[in-house]
């Protein structure tokens, strides 16, 4: 984690697209102001994590292998009555 110390109105600009700046500061509170391209999706992280709990997942999309235990698959033959 980078860690950057700014004042009011200081920005940090990442990849060329995103600008945080320091709109204010007081007491605990710190507002940022964030400029982000429209297709760039910015959330607080307790709001991300709410939304990621209502993300499906594309049928065929999985990060692994189930292995169905020598199953064969159906066939047309198989399915006919």
């Amino acid at each position: 984690m980078l860690v950057l110390t700014r004042k009011p109105n200081e920005t940090i600009v990442i990849a060329n697209a995103i600008r945080i700046t320091v709109v204010a500061v007081k007491g605990d509170r710190v507002r940022l102001g964030i400029e982000a391209p429209g297709d760039v999706p910015v959330d607080r992280a307790e709001v991300h994590a709410r939304r990621m709990q209502f993300v499906e997942v594309p049928v065929g999309v999985c990060d692994e292998t189930v292995d169905l235990g020598g199953i064969p698959s159906a066939t047309a033959a198989d399915t006919h009555h």
